[in-house]
């Protein structure tokens, strides 16, 4: 008796694994991207040795490293700024934003050394900006590639779609 039900646990087992596998694949739109899978980063070693043997160290990009890094470039550019404001174009218009939170719960590897931020940002006028940012790079060196305007006062302006293993923009529904 003991036996069946290990197998059927088992067996229950992995279809719930499979069906998890395959529920981000069925989604048709998403409000933001979702990891793929986890990279690894290679980082050389601080000191070198003489062995013929080269020593790697392996290290994941946490979501710590990725809030590190979206925070850093904000901070970066408001510091730049002569207003000291995070400043994003939108429509033709330079929208100058304040950083009210990132989203730790958005944050993504997308794989191949690419991950994903989303933020809030408050406008001088009241308004809420949803701003997705897109990054590589490694830890403490992280570079945004995109940036744009997702949501205005929480009413998305797109969503996202996975095609072929690659995330798109797709128009709301």
């Amino acid at each position: 008796m003991k036996t069946y039900q290990m197998n059927r646990l088992s067996f229950t087992l992995s279809i719930v694994w499979l069906l998890a596998l395959a529920t981000p694949l069925l989604v048709v739109g998403q409000q933001h991207p979702l990891p793929l899978r986890q990279p690894t980063i290679q980082v050389a070693p601080a000191t070198t040795t003489s062995s013929p043997q080269i020593n790697v160290l392996t290290r994941e990009v946490s979501n710590a490293d990725i809030s590190a890094g979206i925070k850093s470039h904000i901070n970066t550019e408001r510091r730049r700024a002569a207003d000291k404001k995070f400043h994003v174009n939108y429509r033709g218009k330079n929208l100058a934003l304040d950083l009210i939170k990132v989203h730790d719960d958005r944050l993504s590897s997308l794989g191949g050394g690419k991950y994903f931020a989303c933020v809030d940002m408050k406008a001088g006028d009241g308004t809420i900006y949803d701003i997705d940012f897109f990054m590589a790079g490694q830890p403490g060196s992280m570079t945004v590639t995109e940036t744009s305007v997702h949501k205005i006062n929480g009413k998305p302006l797109y969503n996202w779609k996975e095609q072929g293993g690659v995330w798109k923009k797709v128009r709301v529904s």
